[in-house]
């Protein structure tokens, strides 16, 4: 064998390029090789080429039998459609050797064809097309059920060019393109392409290997619809079971809702148990409001949904009682629907028995007190077993409270007597509750109310006018004026001081209206030198240390003379130069006991209303200490 044969083998043993094979041809030539061996090497240079070609197209069969096969497996364990239709393209592009490949699916729905499956395109316009039917190489395609192939797209006349298409495919850059039909039976579902940005000719094994994957595509899309189909038929089984299940739920829940509902309305359970019981049993949380019932429940007696949670108002005889709430339960079931209804009108019937208990107990604590302030004299051992039975706290400290409404009158008299009736009824409402929560008494008086209240630890009479003035008219939304009496050890044992306190709170009441102090709670005490007008028993004393005690104490203790300065001040027309010529002291000396007395009283005491209160306290701590010295 000669030496250039031999170099023939070794191209073909490492795969050489086609233009190598023609080297030993110009060596020979080149070397001046005769017509003979030249001829004789142009015939083992056919040969060799031939041999390649063979192997060329052995290598590429196997690589194709090698994708199909891979398809084949990834069909077999089909799991996800879009990742095995994307294997496919991705293959069928790389077998082809084109610069994309892509698939294309009819939505007979919409009346036109998606890309579903694009590899290799950088155009988000080309990716996102849709065509109509008939339209473009895919519409040809899908049209004859055949495959199509065109070097030069845009001068090729064989289909319709659209302006939405061609757009898109001058975006992408594409020029040469094949198309084969997705069919399943005798429909095209679709088409598979691959494509390149130059002209190219596709050859007839090419076409053939592009088909083969459009078969595997179209196995891929009717093997996925099936199971699709599978699974939408199990689907429906399941819920129609879960709809057995849960009516036959539904049903359980109805009659266990039933039986608990019955038992709490036999053993004098509240609102609150009736919406814990009705939470258990709905799988969500009921909650019951005073306010708020809502108007499409009440005018036809069911339960309505408001956004996520459900609705069922609380009412007897067209009155709004409040409102049963479900949250966590979106979807409910009708039955369900009609245990929340049920649930409200047992609320309803609970909530009348309570308030007519609460009405009757109202009664009872509204006729003690009007005993207490009307009859004194009554047996007080009876008395007492009356405030035992109402549970009211008989052995601390009690204040009388006089309450009242206070807002501007209406235009019309007719209306503004209805509405100070109202405001009375609802102020003895809010009154008889407050009571009750704090072991007392309440009754309606004067177009007022009238409470008798015990005293916390560490409470002033003061303090419980204001707390009650605050409840009052937070309650009520409106402006409620509470005058305090001092406070009454006994008034059990002593019925006959109850009455007194009364005349006193009804003063203070009357003093804070004058002062134009409305919606606000006082006792004699807040009211300076006018409480000793108004308080029944003349606390002088008292009066002395709220108004000047902390200038006196600091006299005391450090052996000041503040209380004379502030006499010689008073006295000087609140003049500080002939105050200190009355003390025959400097000038600075009085403005710095001045400024001290300012520190003890606060930056307001030569106010004219603190500084008339300030001279009368050290007018009577004056005459406090000359009759204390005789």
């Amino acid at each position: 064998m000669s030496h250039e044969h031999v170099s023939y083998l070794e191209l073909l043993a490492r795969g050489a390029a086609t233009e190598a094979y023609d080297r030993p041809v110009l060596l020979a030539r080149a070397n001046g090789a005769g017509p003979e061996a030249l001829a004789e090497l142009e015939e083992a240079k056919q040969l060799a080429l031939r041999v390649r070609a063979e192997l060329e197209g052995r290598r590429r069969r196997e690589a194709e039998l090698s994708a199909l096969f891979a398809t084949a497996h990834d069909l077999a364990g089909l799991r996800d459609l879009d990742a095995v239709l994307r294997a496919i393209v991705q293959r069928a592009r790389s077998l082809l050797g084109t610069e994309v490949a892509y698939l294309s699916l009819n939505d007979p729905a919409a009346g036109d064809t998606y890309m579903r499956v694009t590899e290799g395109s950088v155009s988000a316009r080309f990716q996102q097309v849709r065509l109509g039917m008939g339209e473009g190489l895919g519409g040809l395609v899908a049209q004859t059920a055949r495959p199509y192939v065109t070097d030069d797209y845009f001068g090729d006349a064989r289909f319709q060019h659209t302006r939405t298409i061609d757009t898109a495919v001058r975006d992408e850059g594409l020029v040469a393109i094949l198309g084969v039909p997705l069919s399943l039976g005798s429909q095209v579902i679709g088409v598979l392409f691959a494509a390149d940005r130059r002209a190219r000719v596709f050859e007839r094994e090419q076409v053939a290997l592009l088909c083969s994957f459009a078969a595997h595509a179209a196995v891929a899309i009717d093997t996925a619809n099936l199971l699709a189909e599978t699974r939408s038929a199990l689907a429906e089984l399941e819920r129609a079971n879960d709809i057995i299940r849960e009516h036959s739920g539904v049903i359980e829940r109805a009659s266990e809702v039933h039986d608990r509902l019955s038992e709490l309305v036999l053993h004098g359970g509240g609102v609150h148990d009736v919406a814990r019981a009705v939470s258990e049993v709905l799988g969500g949380t009921v909650e019951f409001t005073e306010a708020g019932a809502g108007t499409a429940s009440r005018a036809g007696g069911h339960a309505v949904r408001e956004g996520d949670d459900w609705v069922a108002a609380v009412s007897a005889g067209g009155e709004a009682l409040g409102t049963l709430v479900l949250h966590g339960r979106p979807d409910l079931d009708p039955v369900d629907q009609r245990t929340l209804e049920r649930a409200a009108l047992v609320t309803s019937l609970l909530l009348l028995a309570r308030r007519s208990a609460g009405e009757a107990e109202q009664r009872v604590r509204g006729e003690l007190l009007d005993d207490l302030l009307d009859a004194p004299d009554r047996d007080r051992r009876l008395l007492r077993e009356r405030a035992a039975r109402l549970r009211t706290d008989s052995e601390a400290p009690h204040v009388v409270l006089a309450a009242r409404v206070d807002r501007p009158a209406g235009d019309g008299d007719t209306d503004a007597g209805r509405r100070e009736s109202a405001d009375r009824q609802r102020l003895w409402s809010a009154a008889s509750h407050l009571a009750a929560t704090r072991r007392g008494l309440a009754s309606a008086r004067d177009g007022g109310t009238v409470l008798l209240l015990p005293l916390g630890p560490g409470e002033t009479a003061a303090d419980l006018a204001r707390q009650t003035a605050k409840s009052l008219g937070g309650t009520l939304r409106e402006e409620v004026t509470v005058g305090a009496s001092a406070p009454v050890r006994a008034p059990l044992d002593h019925p006959d001081r109850v009455a007194v306190a009364y005349e006193e709170a009804r003063r203070c009441l009357d003093a804070l209206r004058l002062l134009h102090r409305s919606g606000q709670g006082a006792a004699a005490e807040d009211l300076g030198f006018l409480g000793l007008l108004l308080a029944e028993r003349r606390d002088i004393g008292g009066f002395v240390d709220r108004t000047v005690g902390q200038v006196v104490a600091y006299d005391r203790r450090r052996g000041t003379e503040l209380v004379r300065t502030l006499d010689a001040y008073f006295a000087s027309g609140m003049s500080p130069a002939r105050t200190k010529d009355e003390l025959h002291v400097h000038v600075n000396t009085v403005a710095q006991r001045l400024e001290r007395i300012g520190r003890l009283l606060g930056p307001d005491w030569q106010s004219p209303a603190r500084a008339l209160e300030i001279q009368l306290a050290l007018r009577l701590h004056a005459l406090s200490d000359a009759v204390g010295g005789k």
